[in-house]
């Protein structure tokens, strides 16, 4: 670690208290300590759910202070945030001693002039840590194209246990954010667990799936996970496209490579936040594809327009839907779900094919979502109305 000397604290606390008492409201975070290998060059930002986990923006890029490193929010009405620091991308995300993902880091906005002090242990790029990921985890493809999006994307394929031995076909739940699913050196916020979950389920009340994982997009996820304009956020709106890269071009290559149960009815769509957001439009859009959809914390309250749910699809009338969200993630969150939900009924979609569940003391992270993972597999996969 490097750490400043006497003589320079003295004089940063100087500057520091004396800037805080010019402007009132403010809080800043100051990193007192970094990776000693962190090169003199090296830019960093503080990243989170207040900018879209972009991974780095230039107006969120602290401020090199007499060795330290500084950022200073305005308060933000006693609202909390989630955040980390990279240096400018998820690949150089800070990480603990060992490599591994850290939870989000926190914080309330309930006192003015405060100042936070924070060390980073590490960096992602910096350390090789051994993957979380089971045996039966493969990278599928590294860059497949993602068309009709001129792009290319890492995913991921889980077979079940006992794949390779016997001709069975399964079931297939495709997911968004691939880096969160299964291994924890490539999350950025620890993993789901996905693979370790259904290994754990197949030896009792199943299901046994396969799930297929597409990366994220970085600072482009917001785009692909966006199929309605979002408030606050000048987005290209690329999700219809994303979801029919799903739909036309990958589910295809899929059923024809693996042995997969290919109706909508053995077809699952799942994902959280944003990933919650666009599986919910992939299932009322394409319910002839997607049978079943997991909406982890679902961005209703983001979504800029009215969302229609057509009276006149009969798939809709077969569609599984289980919505989740923790009852401490705010913004409405919880309130925009049982709306929702409602409205689906309304819509003429049958009560038992919906599953609306708020875990009080969730908050929106990975860490719920894990929690939450199995309850909604089991419901969507094994239990049959």
């Amino acid at each position: 670690m490097f750490k400043m000397s006497c003589p320079y604290h003295c004089v940063f606390l100087f500057l520091l208290m004396t800037c805080s008492n010019l402007l009132s409201g403010q809080v800043t975070f100051v990193i007192d300590e970094i990776p000693e290998n962190t090169s003199v060059n090296d830019k960093i930002f503080i990243s989170g759910n207040f900018e879209g986990w972009t991974g780095g923006q230039d107006k969120y890029k602290l401020k090199p202070l007499e060795g330290k490193y500084v950022f200073t929010f305005n308060e933000m009405d006693g609202k909390s945030i989630e955040y980390k620091f990279t240096r400018g991308s998820w690949a150089t995300v800070e990480v603990d001693n060992e490599g591994l993902q850290i939870e989000n880091r926190a914080y309330s906005f309930t006192q003015k002039n405060d100042t936070v002090n924070l060390s980073i242990s590490q960096w992602d790029d910096f350390i090789t840590a051994k993957s979380t990921a089971s045996k039966n985890v493969h990278v599928l493809a590294e860059n497949y194209d993602m068309l009709p999006l001129n792009k290319k994307r890492r995913v991921w394929i889980y077979l079940p246990q006992g794949y390779e031995t016997n001709q069975k076909k399964y079931p297939v739940l495709y997911m968004h954010d691939g880096q969160n699913l299964f291994d924890q050196t490539l999350s950025f916020s620890g993993e789901w667990k996905v693979d370790e979950t259904l290994d754990k389920l197949k030896d009792s009340i199943g299901p046994e799936l396969i799930v297929i994982a597409i990366d994220n997009g970085g600072a482009e996820r917001i785009d692909e996970y966006s199929a309605w304009n979002i408030k606050n956020y000048t987005t290209k709106a690329e999700g219809d496209q994303y979801i029919k890269f799903i739909t036309e071009n990958f589910k295809p290559y899929v059923d024809e490579n693996y042995r997969t149960l290919k109706e909508a009815e053995n077809t699952g769509i799942m994902g959280s936040s944003l990933g919650g957001l666009i599986s919910f439009y992939a299932a009322i859009k394409y319910p002839e594809v997607f049978g079943k959809a997991g909406v982890f914390s679902p961005s209703f309250p983001l979504v800029d327009e009215e969302i229609e749910i057509s009276e006149r699809n009969p798939e809709l009338q077969k569609l599984r839907i289980y919505f989740m969200s923790g009852g401490l993630e705010g913004h409405n969150m919880v309130q925009e779900m049982k709306l929702m939900s409602e409205k689906m009924i309304r819509s003429g979609i049958p009560d038992r094919n919906i599953h609306t569940r708020v875990n009080p003391y969730g908050e929106h992270n990975e860490k719920l979502w894990k929690e939450e993972f199995e309850s909604a597999v089991i419901w969507l996969f094994a239990n049959k109305n």
